[in-house]
Formats: C-alpha cells, sequence, structure tokens
C-alpha cells in the first residue's frame, strides 16, 4: 500500500477429499499445487484490475522439485499436473512456506469455531503483513531422484552403425606418391591370397613379407585402384556398361563412347580394327577430380625428369591413360611442382613502387646524392730504369637525385680512408648533403661509420661531424639489388661509354693520375650538359634543359630585360641568377617530371613473400642446382605495403646464415598456405 503498510484480504478457499485408492503424500502434494492454480485462474478471472505479480506457496519441497525439474522425466500422472502447473505459471513464482505458517493445512484440520476468525485462514501467516522485502530467488532441485518412486530411470541408449568396411578411393588420400599406393594395395593383394589353400607355405597367413611384389600382383593392385577410382567418379556409367546397358545422354564421357573390358571402363573410339597396341586403342578413363589421377600424374612427371606438359601428357597417354579436361591437370601438377620450380622457377618481382620524395623535390643541387664507385683503369705512376710503375685507380660517382646532375671523383683505392677523402673534397665543392644513398659496399658500410653517418651507429668523430649535425645520413640498398640504384648505375654506364670514348683517341699517351681527372672533369661537364628531355624543334624555344644549366649558370641565353648602372651590379647579378634557377626550376617541373611518371615495367602487383615462405636462393657465382634454399624469417613491406626485400635463414655443413636480399634474387619454392595444406591432407 502507499502507506508502507500491508494488508491481507480472504477471498476463496477450496479443499479436496483425497481419492482412492490413496496416493503419496507428494502426488497428494501435487494435486493440491494443482488446485491452486485452478483457483488463481478462477479468481483472476473475475477480477477487472489485474494484480502485478501472482505468488504461490507450498511446504512440500519435493513438489517444489518437481515444478523446478529441467532434466529428469517423470510417469504419467506426475507427468501431467507439472505440466498443468507450467502451463500457465512459472517455476519463478513458487516458493517455499514452512507447515506452521501454511494456511492451507486448517481445511482438513479441525479448528473451534470461535478461533476461525482470528486464525490463518481468514488473516493469513504472519510475513504477508510484513513488508516484501528484496530476496534472492531460491532454485528447487529433486530430493532424491534416485528412490523417487515417480522419477523415471534415466537410461543410455547407444546406436551402433554396422557398415560394411571396404577398401574405398577414399583411404587413397593417404598416400602421396602412386608408387607407394600400389605397393600397399599390392601387398594387400599379397596377405588376402596367403590365406588360400594353394599359396606357398613361406606365405602362409597373415605375416611380415620381404619378398618384392610380382608383376600379377601389381597390375591386379593397378586394376583395383583405377576400378575403384571410376566407381566413385562414374558410377552410372560404371553400373550402365557392366550390365550391357547404354549411358545417359547427359553424361559427362558420353563423348569418349565408354566401354567396359576387365572391369575398366575405357574409351571406345573407332580404332577398333587398327593394329596399335590395346592401351593406346582403348585407354583407361580417369577423372580430372580424383586423388589418384593427381598421383598418376606426378608419378609420370618424374619419369620424364620434370619435363614440360607436352612430354608428361606424352608419357600418360602412352601409358594407356586418358585424363577427362587432363591438359588443365598437367599444368597445374606442373605449376606446383617444387622440383620445377627450382629448375627452371622465375625469380619473384614486384610492381615498380613509387619514386622516393627525394627524386621529385626541388631542392638545391647535390642536396640528396646517390653514389657508387666503378673502374678500375691503370695508370703510370712513375718511371723506372726497366720501364714504368703502374698502379689502379677507381672513381666515385656522384648523382644528384633531383636535377640528375653528375660529380665524378677520382681515389687511389677501394679502401674507407679513401672513400672518406672522395667525400670530403665532394662536399667541399658541392656543399653538404642531406641523404646519401649506396650500395652495400664494404667501403661505403666503412665510410658511413667512421663519419657517424649511420643512425644505429653511435660512434662519432670530428672530422666531418657537422655533417651530422645537419641531419645527413646514408641510407643502404639491400645487397645485389642492382635495380634499386637505377639512378646512379645508369649514370656509370653513361660515363664509361664516354670515357671508352676518350681513351680510344688517347690509347697511344699513357694515362696518368692527372690525366685520369681530367678526362673525368670532362666527362662531367659532357654529361651534366645533356638535355632532360627530347630536344625541342620549336624555335622560340632554343635554351636546353640540362643540369649544368643550373650548376654552371651559363644556358647561354639573354640576361632579363632592362637597364641597369653601378649601383645595379649586384642587384642585377642576383637577378640573372634568380632568373636562371627559375627558368630552371620551372621548366624541369614542365617538361621533366612528368616522364618519370609511366612504369616502364613491374606494371601488376603480385603476392607479398610472407614469413615461412621457402624460397631458392640465388647465388651468380654458383649453378642453379647449387642454390641453396631457405625459409624467410623477416618481410620489410615498403610505404606501399608490398614486399621487396626479405631475409633469408640458410643452413649449410650445420652453420646457420641469414641474408638480406631483395624479392628478385629469390625463387618461390613452397608458399607458407601451401605447406599448410599439405599438412591438413
Amino acid at each position: 500500500m502507499t502507506d508502507g503498510q500491508c494488508r491481507v484480504g480472504f477471498v476463496l478457499g477450496k479443499a479436496k477429499l483425497a481419492s482412492q485408492p490413496e496416493p503419496t503424500i507428494p502426488r497428494l502434494e501435487l494435486c493440491g499445487a494443482v488446485l491452486a492454480v485452478e483457483m488463481a485462474e478462477l479468481i483472476l478471472d473475475e477480477l477487472d484490475h489485474k494484480p502485478d505479480a501472482v505468488r504461490f506457496y507450498c511446504d512440500s519441497k519435493v513438489v517444489l522439485g518437481y515444478i523446478y525439474n529441467e532434466s529428469k522425466r517423470f510417469f504419467v500422472y506426475v507427468h501431467n499436473r507439472v505440466h498443468r502447473i507450467r502451463k500457465t505459471t512459472s517455476p519463478q513464482q513458487w516458493h517455499y512456506v514452512p507447515t506452521g505458517q501454511n494456511p492451507a493445512d486448517l481445511a482438513t484440520r479441525s479448528v473451534p469455531a470461535s478461533q476461525l476468525t482470528s486464525s490463518m485462514w481468514f488473516t493469513g501467516p504472519e510475513f504477508l503483513h510484513k513488508p516484501l522485502l528484496a530476496e534472492t530467488q531460491e532454485t528447487f532441485k529433486l530430493v532424491d531422484p534416485e528412490t523417487d518412486a515417480d522419477v523415471r530411470p534415466q537410461l543410455t541408449t547407444l546406436a551402433t552403425c554396422i557398415s560394411e568396411c571396404k577398401l574405398t578411393s577414399g583411404r587413397f588420400q593417404r598416400f602421396s606418391t602412386w608408387g607407394s599406393l600400389l605397393r600397399a594395395v599390392s601387398f594387400l593383394i599379397h596377405q588376402t591370397r596367403s590365406f588360400r589353400s594353394d599359396s606357398p607355405a613361406t606365405c602362409k597367413g597373415w605375416h611380415r613379407c620381404g619378398r618384392l611384389r610380382t608383376p600379377e600382383e601389381l597390375t591386379a593392385a593397378k586394376r583395383f585402384i583405377l576400378t575403384s577410382v571410376q566407381r566413385d567418379a562414374y558410377p552410372e556409367e560404371y553400373m550402365a556398361l557392366q550390365v550391357d546397358r547404354e549411358i545417359s545422354r547427359t553424361s559427362a564421357i558420353l563423348n569418349l563412347d565408354p566401354s567396359m573390358n576387365d572391369g575398366l571402363l575405357r574409351i571406345g573410339g573407332r580404332l577398333r580394327h587398327a593394329s596399335i597396341s590395346p592401351e593406346v586403342r582403348n585407354p583407361i578413363i580417369l577423372p580430372k577430380q580424383s586423388h589418384v589421377t593427381t598421383l598418376l600424374v606426378n608419378h609420370y612427371h618424374m619419369k620424364v625428369e620434370h619435363q614440360g606438359r607436352q612430354f608428361t601428357e606424352g608419357a600418360i597417354r602412352a601409358a594407356g591413360l586418358w585424363i577427362v579436361a587432363g591438359k588443365r591437370l598437367i599444368s597445374s601438377v606442373l605449376h606446383r611442382c617444387v622440383t620445377c620450380r627450382k629448375l627452371r622457377g622465375r625469380l619473384e618481382v614486384q610492381k615498380m613502387a613509387d619514386l622516393p620524395p627525394e627524386r621529385l623535390s626541388s631542392s638545391a643541387p647535390f642536396t640528396y646524392v646517390g653514389l657508387d664507385v666503378f673502374g678500375p683503369w691503370e695508370v703510370l705512376t712513375r718511371r723506372t730504369r726497366g720501364g714504368a710503375a703502374q698502379s689502379k685507380r677507381w672513381a666515385i660517382l656522384f648523382t644528384c637525385m633531383s636535377t640528375r646532375a653528375v660529380h665524378i671523383e677520382v681515389i687511389d683505392s677501394m679502401d674507407t680512408a679513401s672513400c672518406i677523402n672522395a667525400l670530403r673534397r665532394f662536399f667541399a665543392l658541392r656543399g653538404p648533403a642531406k641523404q646519401l644513398r649506396s650500395d652495400r659496399g664494404t667501403n661505403f658500410i666503412g665510410a658511413s661509420s667512421e663519419l657517424g653517418m649511420r643512425p644505429d651507429d653511435p660512434k662519432q668523430t670530428s672530422t666531418l661531424k657537422y655533417l651530422h649535425e645537419n641531419g645527413c645520413t646514408w641510407e643502404f640498398n639491400p645487397p645485389h639489388a642492382s635495380h634499386m640504384g637505377g639512378v646512379w648505375e645508369r649514370m656509370i654506364g653513361v660515363t664509361r661509354r664516354i670515357l671508352d670514348s676518350m681513351l680510344l683517341r688517347t690509347k697511344h699517351t699513357h694515362l696518368t693520375h692527372d690525366v685520369l681527372c681530367t678526362l673525368m672533369a670532362e666527362v662531367c661537364a659532357i654529361i651534366n650538359a645533356r638535355p632532360l628531355v627530347p630536344v625541342s624543334s620549336d624555335p622560340s624555344s632554343p635554351m636546353l634543359l640540362t643540369p649544368a644549366m643550373l650548376l654552371t649558370q651559363k644556358p647561354g641565353v639573354s640576361p632579363p630585360h632592362g637597364s641597369f648602372g653601378d649601383k645595379d651590379l649586384f642587384k642585377c647579378q642576383w637577378r640573372q641568377v634568380q632568373a636562371l634557377a627559375t627558368e630552371f626550376w620551372s621548366r624541369w617541373r614542365t617538361e621533366y617530371l612528368h616522364t618519370l611518371q609511366p612504369r616502364r615495367k613491374w606494371h601488376t602487383a603480385c603476392r607479398n613473400l610472407e614469413v615461412g615462405d621457402i624460397v631458392l636462393l640465388k647465388q651468380s657465382d654458383s649453378p642453379r642446382n647449387e642454390w641453396p634454399m631457405g625459409l624467410v624469417t623477416t618481410t620489410s613491406p615498403s610505404s606501399d605495403g608490398k614486399v621487396r626485400k626479405v631475409e633469408v635463414r640458410t643452413t649449410s655443413h650445420d652453420k646457420i646464415k641469414t641474408f638480406l636480399r631483395p624479392i628478385t634474387e629469390v625463387v618461390l619454392l613452397l608458399a607458407k598456405e601451401s605447406q599448410r595444406s599439405n599438412q591438413d591432407n
């Protein structure tokens, strides 16, 4: 009520006599619970305002266990009454009340008339007069389901499915080669024949036989295997031809005119009177989807020493086998053959990457530089009484990534000291750079480490410490990845051709260090004067776009228009320089930059190598048969998500080695997902 008090009123009461023969106490209590449900339905039908909740109380925990039961089954008497109770009520509405507080007991007991009005029959138990408190729902279980006569005993029923054991083609999935399958089936045939009375004394009963299988047993095994495959693949055709009936017109092998011979489906055809062997005249029909067919293709592919599809298909046809849609199956088997990939597999490629920002930025010349060493040349160092002493010289070519200008420094050895000296001369002439790129030559690795230009090397020196302070770093391409340094590799090729032409004219003169340095300077001048874009035939645009236009400020064009006095001398010079630089970068953007847009090759994206792939590592100094196999342990995706360099772990003479290689130096033998599918099979 709204005032916080509870009021109890008597509405209706009803009791019944026990039926004959008298049932058990739990059954009587269950009948009382059914009567309570019927009374509640009668009262609720007469009320205009339905209550929010209806609660039932029972002093029998056995009955409450019946109502709450979800696992056990009852006999018919209890089952029907429990079903009646749960039809209109839920187990959560039923609660336990002690016998001393149950007013329903007064219906079967004598009570003096003077005490009837004050008894629980009209007033109800005391707990109904108290405010309803929050309580946890109690769950009741069956009191003793093992001894309760109304609970059905739990029976366990086991169904045994007996199937006839036959050696079907499904068992052939466990074999990986045709030879092992043939030997296993022939061994079973040998064991079954050993139980016959006419079997030799040495092979009686089930035994472990070490003898070789006879040709008769191998032929019987082959016939049994092929028969099992044909029965599973073409059951209707097999049964029809077995009883000399025509096959259906919708059959997949109708055009092969199949016939039955020696228990096998064979091609009929029109060559019955041809003087050729029966195997070639009527080959055995095999389905493409069968595992046994794949084993046969692998078997004959190895017999022809892993040659192409024509060789393999010819060997299969010569063996008297006709594979439906066999060309596609043979091609797929050869594509997955690991040995063929070892012998003729292509090196991995990936879609050509986008150009780095260094090649697309309009920065000062030689801000981003690529460098490489080339040579050597024999030079005359000093004359002796017996002749002349000669030594070797090399050259380092520096290439500007954006303007494509070059600078060449001659060095006298391939050590770190010579490389450092060449770098010092280059930076003194061209100014410091922000980034250097090169391959992984030992002299470059040593020079970058000694100069403190590698971010992973804490070693610092005072020689060129200012480079590190200005943020100059040295980036290295993976080993054996010359295609990643095409910017400077192309310039080295041009330099060699120009130098060869110069040396051809001076072949009768002695090449000294000074002469070589002079030739290198002239080579730089020729290369830097080359046009970056095709020469225009437009007479209104006579100026060529060359790297020298920005390096020497001598394009051969007139200065800006206007008259300038002495006081504008420096201003005029500044304007001339600015005009030339503006002209260069303007034409660089409009004429040269768009030529870098197309991809010359590697147009499509390919599968990325993954950790766990088995690959063949290319070694240029070894024949292909000696290339080691390795496991991809680490991949290095580029900014576009494509993997172009990997780490490969190989094992040779019990020594584990790890190589960092571009994907163009590896051949994929077995992908990770293929290994997983082979393990599942």
